[in-house]
């Protein structure tokens, strides 16, 4: 008998946590019973993502203390910026690195938390080699296994998208640092996914790699990059053309299924849930189990639980975005072309160069407040923020709303 009271209670604490978690956010919810946000605001959707954000402040905070000072130097001031003379460069970085420490620490500031992306991964720093300063990051990994916007835009079925979603990448952080993103930076690194460095770092890595689950050796290109927004319609990612050359073109939004409201620290006691009711979810992490494997793992819990597994579906839409990166593209990941053709790829010299006078000298000249940021505020956003703990009515109707079915 201790041993089901045990059980009971642990089950009792972990819904009670789940449901108070959802109340925190403030999350509404519609005539379904699916969550949503109380706002499409960009300040609303960074609200829902701040506390997610501070838990990894906190378990990140003496790496912070440790490596600021030592990296500090890497963070542009405003008067350390030359709009017109900016020249973008990528550097492939490795583990274990003081890069790789810096773009950690850099990845901290946004306002999201970054993931880690699954499977094949390449990052990148985004520097300004006319002052040797730090304008931004780009990461890349396998992209999730079911999108369906990206999949109707290509025409996949599941067995297409099983034979030719080795071709993909998912651009998972993209974007400009501070002060180059007051200067349409960000649209700067978008355009670099686009160039013949990124194609030739990708066939360095990968092009003689075989299938982790398969053990096939597949001969991936990469001929398309998918990104998504972070807080709802995209302001840098629309609208990037160059010469005429379109960079991303928007295909849709997300429906709004996930797991970023789901804590680590509130997951960890899931998948200790799934382990006491001996559930496969509960280790099904490994790269080859697929991307999705987080949110299976708190479905099953979810059930398990008797709760909704609408509480999966946050009803935050995020925009989509391809970026064909092959001229052939769509020909290749519709199978109807197989080898790719990549004649109209440009540089990053040249990118940079059409992006700076495209982009950031008009805005240089319209906005010059960017010469006045200090890159001592940004070590601000990476202390976290104390949020009250005032209860709202949401978590007091999440049991009418997610109770036992």
């Amino acid at each position: 008998m201790d041993n089901i009271t045990t059980l009971l209670t642990f089950d009792a604490h972990l819904r009670k946590k789940l449901l108070a978690q959802v109340g925190k956010l403030g999350f509404v919810t519609d005539e379904k019973g699916y969550l949503a946000p109380r706002s499409e605001g960009k300040k609303a959707l960074r609200t829902l993502h701040s506390f997610k954000r501070n838990a990894l402040l906190e378990r990140e905070r003496e790496f912070v203390q440790s490596e600021w000072p030592r990296l500090r130097r890497y963070f542009a001031n405003g008067t350390d910026v030359e709009p017109e003379k900016i020249q973008p460069r990528l550097e492939l970085i490795e583990a274990n690195t003081w890069q790789s420490r810096l773009f950690r620490l850099a990845s901290l500031t946004w306002s999201v938390p970054v993931s880690q992306g699954y499977g094949r991964r390449m990052r990148f720093l985004v520097w300004d080699d006319n002052n040797q300063r730090l304008l931004g990051l780009i990461a890349l990994g396998d992209p999730v296994f079911n999108l369906r916007v990206r999949d109707e835009e290509i025409g996949w079925n599941s067995k297409d998208r099983e034979k030719r979603l080795v071709n993909v990448f998912d651009a998972y952080v993209l974007g400009a640092l501070p002060p180059y993103n007051l200067l349409l930076g960000g649209k700067i690194v978008a355009s670099l996914l686009k160039t013949k460095e990124m194609r030739n770092a990708f066939n360095a890595r990968y092009s003689r790699t075989k299938g982790i689950i398969s053990e096939k050796r597949k001969h991936p290109a990469l001929v398309l990059i998918t990104t998504t927004s972070a807080l709802g319609r995209s302001s840098v990612y629309n609208r990037v053309t160059l010469q005429g050359r379109r960079i991303l073109q928007s295909v849709g939004y997300t429906s709004g299924w996930g797991h970023f409201h789901i804590p680590d620290d509130l997951f960890s006691l899931i998948r200790k849930f799934l382990m006491v009711r001996d559930a496969r979810y509960a280790d099904n992490h490994q790269y080859g189990d697929g991307p999705n494997w987080k949110m299976r793992a708190v479905r099953k819990a979810l059930t398990l639980l008797g709760l909704n597994p609408n509480l999966l579906r946050h009803g935050v839409h995020r925009e989509v975005f391809h970026c064909y990166v092959a001229s052939n593209a769509k020909a290749i990941v519709r199978g109807t072309a197989k080898k790719p053709r990549y004649d109209r790829l440009l540089g990053v010299t040249e990118v940079g160069r059409l992006a700076v006078d495209k982009w950031v000298k008009p805005r240089a000249a319209r906005r010059p407040e960017y010469r006045l940021w200090r890159a001592t505020a940004l070590k601000r956003r990476l202390k976290p923020v104390t949020h009250g703990t005032k209860r709202t009515n949401v978590a007091r109707e999440r049991e009418k709303k997610y109770g036992a079915r």
